[in-house]
């Protein structure tokens, strides 16, 4: 029994195209908002602290700083909600949940960025 369920979530998993992330980076989640008959498109940029999960179950968290207080949001990563998802910077971190970055403010909450070699 076991084995159909995880069979039946893989196939509806590998429909979802997401890049790689994980904490420390940097992302811009495109998320579509329904009110009433109208559809919307709502931007949520911030840094990941955690991925948790897997399979059909896996989310990821998101945090921002928006007028000087501090929003968490945690997005389902197959859900059918989530339009786009860009990768702005990543980040170098040494831990896959980075829920110290709450407690900094300032210089002290930047997150080092990893560099890209580009090759001409």
């Amino acid at each position: 029994m076991n084995n159909i369920i995880r069979e039946l979530q893989n196939e509806w998993v590998a429909e979802k195209q997401l890049p790689e992330f994980g904490a420390g980076d940097t992302v811009t989640v495109h998320y579509s908002i329904k009110e009433g008959a109208k559809e919307r498109i709502q931007l949520f940029q911030g840094v990941v602290l955690q991925r948790k999960g897997e399979g059909i179950q896996e989310t990821f968290t998101v945090r921002k700083i928006s007028g000087g207080i501090g929003t968490e949001r945690i997005f389902p990563v197959v859900s059918p909600h989530i339009a786009k998802l860009e990768i702005n910077k990543k980040g170098i971190v040494r831990r896959a949940r980075i829920f110290y970055i709450r407690e900094l403010t300032g210089k002290a909450a930047r997150i080092k960025e990893k560099r890209v070699l580009r090759t001409k």
